[in-house]
């Protein structure tokens, strides 16, 4: 546990040390933690894997009475991966600090970095509130770095994120009063399928669904992601709305009984095939690269709204384990796509789709990491997304009864490859490309390449990656 909560205060302590003393090399000191906080996320993972899960009870008290952290092989890869990420993005945004906004990027992701770590350790329900009101903070206050342009999508966020916040916290209240706890783990003894728990877990679900732009909540996250800072964007989409779907997965999984997670199951299931659908039309309509790419989280959040309401709904293990593959996968396809599509904006002076093309004839790198990154969200062979889909669809197939379910991963699929091939196609065009207004950056480009290439990996390793995510997600 040591490692871990080093791993957590070298991010917290950083961020605020930035705010108040706002040094001149804040980008080589935010990644000088991102790779020590890496580095000691990887230690817990390992220490984890070989002793078993690891608790921590915060003033000493004991449950039910406790703030509990706890260790898991779960959590501890969700550090690794949050760690991981945060390196990359800072180096990109050292190398490109156009791609920040402002300084102020620099403490705020750090913060932003702290409070996912704290969420994913967190094992009581007020803890958890705490830890998003902390992380949905620092995302808004870094999609304002953009300037007055952004301040209308950061308002709407901000606005729309309180209110979740609220019925979140309506839901935990509700539970607090009927079992008297808050600690996970005792109250999944407690709870029982009565008319109060029910209305708990309605709440929570909204709020949660409001702060991760679950469909059909999502209006907000658009605008946000679009307008957001290149460094900005690859962060939220990868990693922010992640922590919301963490904890949706932990009240369903954990705390809810199964009589009421089954049907609440096929609801979130609807909703997930719905959320393929519309984000993906939404983004082959798009008329602005990052608006496209911001669509495009809306859909693929759909995948993970749709694996989590099956694993509810047909109570198959492996869908836990399909799961989190889509989470890590979604969010390293995101990083690179993000990425390489700031560096076609910044090089080519717009944002317009239709300016690309012929992109590939200045920036190929770019052009290749957008594809490449694509190829996963559409789920082609050998990448991740390739892998989570299969493990989606084989206990679907099985089944006469369960065919609906892969229809609508079918029409999710066509719809992702509609709006990857509409950027692809231009950009890989022989046309004349527009003349770029800047010279191109390699390394940035193949910066974005990395998680890209990492992604497309996933499958090459794929077996011992399902034995090992099935028995990290129990």
């Amino acid at each position: 546990m040591n490692a871990a909560l080093l791993s957590l205060s070298l991010p917290l302590v950083t961020g605020l040390l930035l705010v108040l003393l706002k040094p001149r090399r804040s980008g080589l000191c935010v990644i000088a933690i991102s790779l020590a906080s890496l580095i000691a996320a990887g230690f817990a993972l390992h220490q984890v894997m070989q002793f078993g899960p690891q608790l921590l009870q915060i003033g000493g008290w004991e449950a039910p009475l406790a703030i509990r952290f706890q260790l898991t092989p779960l959590t501890a890869l969700l550090m690794v991966f949050t760690a991981g990420l945060h390196l990359l993005v800072a180096l990109y945004a050292a190398r490109s600090p156009h791609s920040t906004g402002s300084e102020d990027y620099w403490p705020l992701s750090c913060l932003l970095h702290a409070a996912l770590v704290a969420l994913w350790l967190s094992a009581d329900l007020f803890n958890l509130y705490v830890t998003l009101e902390l992380l949905s903070l620092c995302a808004v206050a870094l999609v304002a770095l953009a300037g007055r342009k952004a301040y209308r999508p950061a308002f709407n966020y901000l606005m729309l994120s309180l209110a979740g916040s609220l019925a979140y916290l309506f839901g935990v209240a509700l539970l607090y009063g009927r079992y008297g706890v808050l600690d996970v783990s005792v109250l999944a003894e407690l709870a029982q399928a009565d008319a109060t728990t029910r209305l708990a877990l309605l709440l929570m679900s909204l709020g949660l669904m409001l702060k991760a732009a679950l469909w059909p909540l999502h209006l907000w996250l658009p605008p946000a992601h679009s307008g957001a800072p290149t460094a900005v964007s690859a962060l939220l989409s990868a990693l922010v709305v992640k922590g919301p779907i963490y904890i949706l997965w932990l009240v369903w999984s954990e705390i809810a009984p199964p009589e009421l997670g089954q049907p609440a199951g096929a609801l979130f299931a609807g909703a997930g095939i719905l959320a393929l659908i519309s984000g993906g039309w939404s983004a082959l309509r798009a008329p602005r690269l990052k608006m496209l790419v911001a669509y495009s989280t809306v859909a693929q959040l759909g995948y993970a709204l749709l694996t989590l309401g099956l694993l509810l709904h047909l109570q198959e293990p492996r869908m836990e384990a399909a799961l989190w593959l889509f989470i890590l996968a979604h969010g390293l396809a995101k990083v690179s796509m993000f990425l390489a599509a700031g560096e076609l904006q910044r090089v080519l002076g717009t944002r317009r789709v239709r300016a690309l093309k012929g992109a590939s004839q200045n920036m190929p790198v770019a052009m290749a990491t957008f594809a490449v990154a694509g190829g996963s969200l559409i789920g082609l062979p050998p990448s991740g997304g390739f892998l989570a889909k299969w493990l989606l669809l084989q206990p679907l197939f099985g089944q006469p009864q369960h065919w609906p379910w892969a229809f609508g991963v079918l029409l999710g699929t066509l719809m992702s490859a509609a709006y990857v091939f509409r950027v692809v196609a231009l950009g890989f065009d022989r046309a004349r490309p527009n003349p770029p207004s800047i010279k191109p950056d390699p390394v940035a480009q193949w910066l974005a390449m990395l998680p890209a290439l990492l992604v497309l990996s996933l499958a090459l390793i794929s077996e011992p990656l399902l034995l090992w995510l099935g028995g990290v997600a129990r």
